[in-house]
């Protein structure tokens, strides 16, 4: 479980008006991100718009070309298939190309 700060509430729009994010995106304060700034978090199956959320960390998105991975969050004893994640983070992830990295069960 971990809290992420959401920078980017769900049908904001990007500060340069390029992205309207369908989902909740923000980052982890403190955690540092292999980019250096701090670490990215896509916040899944929550629909309103949300300032901060504590939800388990079900996978990360590894780019393979961008030095900027992403974790993806969803409220406990919640999960998303690989289709699901893919789905949902397509309006930024589609700009990458990348996989996703589940730990063993």
């Amino acid at each position: 479980m971990v809290t992420a700060v959401i920078d980017r509430p769900a049908l904001s729009t990007h500060p340069n008006g390029t992205i309207v994010y369908p989902i909740n995106y923000g980052y982890l304060p403190g955690v540092p991100a292999p980019d250096g700034d701090e670490l990215d978090v896509y916040v899944l199956n929550i629909a309103e718009p949300l300032a901060q959320f504590t939800g388990l960390c079900i996978a990360v998105i590894h780019r393979l070309n961008d030095n900027d991975d992403k974790l993806v969050l969803v409220p406990a004893g919640q999960t998303a298939a690989d289709e699901q994640i893919t789905a949902q983070t397509w309006f930024q992830e589609q700009y990458f190309e990348s996989i996703i990295i589940r730990s063993p069960t």
